[in-house]
C-alpha cells in the first residue's frame, strides 16, 4: 500500500528522494486520521530545516494538525496548487499532493527513516 521506494517517519510524513532532493508529503494513514482536509500552510522557499522541524500544519474538518520535515535541508520548492486544493491531500497522498521539495542536507539520514515494510508495522500498531 505504502510507495517502496519512498522513506517514511513517525509522525507520518513520507520523503521520496531523488538525488539531493527530496519531496515530501504525508501518508495515507495521516490523510485518513485527519479526514476531509480544507487547509494548508505551507513554508516560504528558501527557509532551512531541521529533521523534525515543523514546516507547516494542516487543517481538516476534525482536527489541526502540524507537519514536520523528515529530514533537515532547504525548502526549494512548494506546492502552490495544493494550497487551493487542499482536498487533493485526501485523494492523492502519495503523488498530486507533494507539499514541499526540499535540497537534502545530509543524504546519510535518509536510510535512517522507515521503510514501506516498517511503516506498515507501525501502521498497524497503532491502529490497534
Amino acid at each position: 500500500m505504502y510507495p517502496q521506494d519512498f522513506r517514511y517517519s513517525k509522525d507520518h510524513e513520507w520523503i521520496k528522494v531523488e538525488g539531493d532532493r527530496g519531496r515530501v508529503g504525508i501518508t495515507d494513514y495521516a490523510q485518513k486520521q485527519l479526514g476531509d482536509v480544507v487547509f494548508l500552510e505551507l513554508p516560504e522557499v528558501g527557509r532551512a530545516l531541521a529533521a523534525g522541524e515543523q514546516f507547516g500544519t494542516v487543517e481538516s474538518v476534525k482536527a489541526v494538525s502540524e507537519l514536520y520535515s523528515p529530514v533537515a535541508g532547504e525548502v526549494v520548492e512548494v506546492n502552490a496548487a495544493l494550497t487551493g486544493k487542499p482536498e487533493t491531500i485526501n485523494k492523492d497522498p502519495h503523488g498530486e499532493a507533494w507539499m514541499i521539495v526540499l535540497k537534502v542536507a545530509d543524504a546519510s539520514a535518509v536510510p535512517a527513516l522507515m521503510d514501506a515494510a516498517a511503516y506498515q508495522a507501525l501502521v498497524d500498531s497503532e491502529s490497534k
